[in-house]
């Protein structure tokens, strides 16, 4: 049994200095895998694309930059609450986007709540064992 965890945040997605498109993304968050976060992109005259990383670097990227590699997110501001920069790369293509940090925390508020972060591995046990029980006493009764 697995509980999930969704939200819609409208993000700008930053093609130049110029020129930034408003897009839905989704946030998804399920208890059976409780390290990550998945990112549905609905980019305008594209199929979605669906980004997977770790909650705790969405965490750690509305405070200070964060990631390496395909995924780097960063405040706008040092020290203050504001808009996050979520960067993705493959191969030698790049996006660039831009969401305000508020609907991210609520978001990461939601997933501590069903699964605190730093206890996913408990979690993820108890789950394990949860429905083996359940799955027996079906199978009983």
């Amino acid at each position: 049994m697995t509980d999930t965890v969704q939200a819609e945040v409208i993000m700008s997605f930053l093609v130049s200095e110029e020129l930034a498109f408003r897009i839905p993304v989704e946030l998804t968050f399920d208890s059976a895998d409780p390290y990550a976060i998945h990112f549905t992109f609905d980019l305008p005259g594209d199929a979605p694309v669906t980004w997977a990383f770790g909650r705790e670097l969405l965490l750690d990227g509305l405070s200070r930059p964060s990631g390496e590699g395909d995924v780097r997110i960063a405040p706008s501001t040092a020290g203050r609450l504001g808009d996050v920069f979520i960067g993705l790369q493959v191969g030698d293509e790049r996006a660039l986007f831009r969401a305000g940090a508020p609907p991210l925390v609520a978001f990461l508020d939601r997933t501590d709540r069903l699964v605190p972060i730093g206890q996913e591995e408990v979690h993820d046990t108890l789950e394990t064992m949860l429905d083996r029980i359940l799955s027996e006493a079906q199978k009983a009764g």
